[in-house]
């Protein structure tokens, strides 16, 4: 018998009998939440309590079928619904309705700089996930980019926390009004996948709360989450998930959450750790998290048999264990009871659409020097060059990998748009990287080798190339180990397979020649002064071919702007400058954190600013734009004041097209050391050509803050500052000097 149709009989069985007694108040869904809550666990026993705060399969905790009440799926994420898998294994369960759509990586998402489509994103995924009798959707992950090493980075939003916390509110609204809950990861500073599962992070409080924690907070406080996942490694000598510093006093005492903390899977270590500090379900034991153990080993998990022993003996109180259960049976009346949600929708139009439209807003033009793209109506014959032109990108790279209804690959795509044009499109291999097509049973079904050696590649392709009207390269990193995957860093900040030979022998064949790179991070340019024109494509999902065309050829104008720093050379970041182990990947288990404040922008624009190829916040377009002059309103901070900062932006080209108006903030003098400039505000205006709009942002008390470690609050200090204004962290149009007169603080609290 199903979950939902145990709730189904359970409310008739109820409502038949309301002639001699009422319906128990945790069935009545007009009746408050907090009080149906609280029914359902006095009528609950310790063993029923125990049982839904653990998994009962690889991705479902149960509920209580004595009550009707069901239990909760959970499905990885977060760029497309993971298919199916056996109930006590990895394997796939070999289901025929589980493809999905993929949507792009959430780099891509965030470099759209648009909270708009982060809203899109979050309730098409979110009624697919629905669709899908999903209740808990893994993601999405807003961990800082602070190495460009990290393999995982592709999953989340960036270097910067303010424009991550912007992103992530509308995402997880987007999910939920589904009646999905989202679960925020990996919190917290699950910074890299090298030893992540021992890695303990040692950094200050200052650093933690200004740079690691705002985009969480965001998701809590601002998005409503209903559901967090701590990750896999320590910090300050406790593993994230039995820390009572991360889970009980900032997520459940400052930030106020009444969601559930659910585990990453296999990341719980000890009972008398994890019980009495935060952890409300664990998910992925089977003995050592993840490959090995006792079938079907639930009731030995760490929340299960164990804890109800230690409970029983007294050694631990009932209140955490009443606390944990009302935690979860709250997010089983958001979602798996909740008979109210819509019924959501797979692989609609509407999503291919989305993926589309995101993917496209989010593709990066970094350089176009001579207007080589958009694609000239002169260009007949297009040569394209790259693995990544064929090969399928959304099977892979670890938890997000999908299996897809369909995917359309780049050259497909590009063929497709310019067979309409009268355009000849031929293709080259240029190098071979992984000719393999398989990730956790998921199978591509590509045929990816080829026999021919790396010189030969290299000269078949320049030869080509050397008798076309253009050239397209279409490369970068992929979902292998060791790339832009989960498990595992990459190994070094070049790009793979000899890219960077075939790269300078396409420009040496044919100058007319465009870069587009498929990567989830920065990488190393050795070419980038020969090349005119290079693209920062992200992995885009299922329409991938149709997005990176769009714009290629000019049906979509770029607009999006970089959510991370491409600095020269990985010795130009901050926790690589001094080459020192220490601070990656670690000495004996420790990471240290001592670069500080100093991640991505915050260091390379001022001290490294000639070491920088494309700053953050860098984008171009197909048409120009001009910012005029900016004003500057407001009383002062206040309270519950702020300043206003205004802004016209004109289209002086000849297309329609957007820009981003990005607002930075400067401590001029300060008893503390602040970052050179922090971005505190960002609009992005369409236009058409010809029009001008003034583009308001707002800046509240937070944008002058810093974390005060010795008393815990956020600090506003009388003295100068400077707004500044650009179109990119190094593209600075106007600066406005401001004048804080009165002091400022707070605490970190929301209650």
């Amino acid at each position: 018998m199903t979950a939902k149709f145990r709730i189904f009989t359970a409310a008739m069985l109820f409502a038949g009998l309301a002639a001699v007694a009422e319906v128990p108040v945790y069935l009545d869904e007009s009746k408050p939440l907090e009080e149906r809550v609280q029914d359902a666990l006095s009528r609950m026993t310790t063993a029923e309590k125990i049982g839904i705060i653990h998994a009962q399969s690889k991705f479902s905790a149960p509920g209580v079928q004595r009550l009707g009440i069901p239990g909760i799926w959970c499905t990885d994420g977060p760029h497309g619904i993971r298919p199916d898998v056996l109930w006590d294994e990895w394997e796939q369960a070999g289901a025929t309705n589980d493809s999905c759509v993929a949507f792009p990586a959430l780099t891509c998402l965030a470099a759209t700089w648009n909270p708009e489509m982060s809203a899109l994103y979050g309730r098409s995924i979110g009624e697919e996930a629905r669709y899908r009798n999903k209740d808990v959707l893994l993601g999405p992950g807003v961990n800082i980019n602070r190495t460009p090493l990290n393999g995982r980075n592709f999953e989340y939003m960036g270097e910067d926390p303010y424009l991550t916390s912007q992103m992530v509110a509308p995402y997880i609204k987007g999910v939920q009004e589904n009646g999905v809950a989202a679960c925020v990861k990996h919190y917290a500073l699950n910074n890299q996948e090298l030893d992540r599962d021992h890695v303990n992070v040692l950094v200050d409080d200052r650093t933690l709360h200004e740079i690691y924690l705002p985009g969480f907070k965001a998701a809590v406080v601002d998005g409503g989450a209903w559901s967090i996942m701590p990750g896999y490694n320590k910090y300050d000598g406790e593993h994230a998930c039995e820390n009572p510093v991360l889970l009980l006093d900032i997520l459940k005492g400052d930030w106020g959450f009444d969601g559930v903390a659910i585990s990453d899977w296999g990341a719980v270590h000890n009972t008398e750790k994890v019980a009495p500090n935060g952890l409300d379900m664990e998910f992925g034991s089977w003995t050592n998290g993840l490959n090995w153990g006792a079938s079907n080993a639930y009731d030995d998990y760490y929340l299960a048999k164990p804890y109800e022993k230690l409970l029983l003996e007294g050694k631990l109180p009932m209140s955490d264990l009443d606390d944990k259960a009302a935690r979860v049976l709250r997010l089983i009346m958001r979602t798996s009871m909740n008979r109210n949600k819509p019924y959501g929708s797979l692989n609609s139009d509407e999503h291919y659409a989305a993926a589309r439209k995101i993917g496209g807003e989010g593709i990066v033009l970094l350089k176009n020097e001579g207007s080589l793209l958009p694609v000239a109506p002169d260009v007949k014959k297009i040569l394209v060059v790259g693995e990544n032109a064929i090969k399928m990108m959304t099977v892979g790279g670890g938890s997000s990998s999908l299996k897809v209804q369909r995917e359309l690959l780049p050259l497909d795509g590009i063929r497709e748009l310019a067979s309409g044009r009268g355009v000849e499109v031929l293709y080259e291999r240029g190098y071979v990287g992984d000719v393999t097509g398989e990730y956790n049973g998921v199978i591509t079904g590509q045929d990816l080798k080829d026999p021919r050696t790396a010189e030969q590649l290299i000269a078949d392709a320049a030869r080509a190339a050397a008798e076309a009207d253009m050239v397209i390269f279409i490369g970068g990193l992929n979902k292998s180990d060791n790339q832009d995957a989960e498990g595992a860093d990459r190994k070094d900040f070049a790009l793979p397979y000899n890219q960077d030979a075939v790269i300078e022998a396409l420009v040496a064949a044919n100058p007319k020649t465009v870069v587009v790179n498929l990567t989830g991070n920065a990488y190393s340019m050795p070419w980038v002064d020969s090349v005119p024109a290079i693209v920062q494509g992200w992995y885009i999902g299922s329409e991938a071919g149709h997005a990176l065309a769009d714009v290629l050829f000019g049906d979509v104008n770029p607009s999006g702007k970089l959510p991370i720093t491409f600095a020269k050379s990985l010795a130009d970041y901050a926790p690589h400058a001094k080459a020192d182990p220490a601070m990656y990947p670690g000495v004996d288990g420790d990471v240290h954190y001592k670069e500080g404040l100093d991640i991505g922008y915050r260091y390379t624009d001022k001290l490294k600013p000639g070491r920088v190829n494309f700053a953050f916040g860098h984008g171009l377009s197909y048409t120009n734009f001009e910012l005029g002059k900016v004003s500057l309103s407001g009383d002062g901070l206040g309270e519950k004041g702020g300043y206003t900062v205004t802004v016209p932006v004109s289209n002086i080209g000849r297309r329609k097209g957007a820009e981003v108006v990005q607002v930075y903030v400067r401590d001029l003098k300060s008893s503390v050391v602040r970052p050179y400039k922090e971005l505190k505000a960002f609009s992005k205006v369409e236009l058409a050509p010809g029009q001008t709009k003034a583009v308001k942002l707002p800046l509240d008390k937070q944008a002058f803050a810093f974390y005060n470690p010795d008393t815990k609050l956020w600090t506003v200090e009388p003295g100068k500052f400077e707004i500044l204004v650009g179109t990119s962290s190094d593209n600075i149009a106007a600066r406005i000097p401001v004048n804080i007169t009165e002091p400022l603080t707070w605490s970190d609290s929301v209650r």
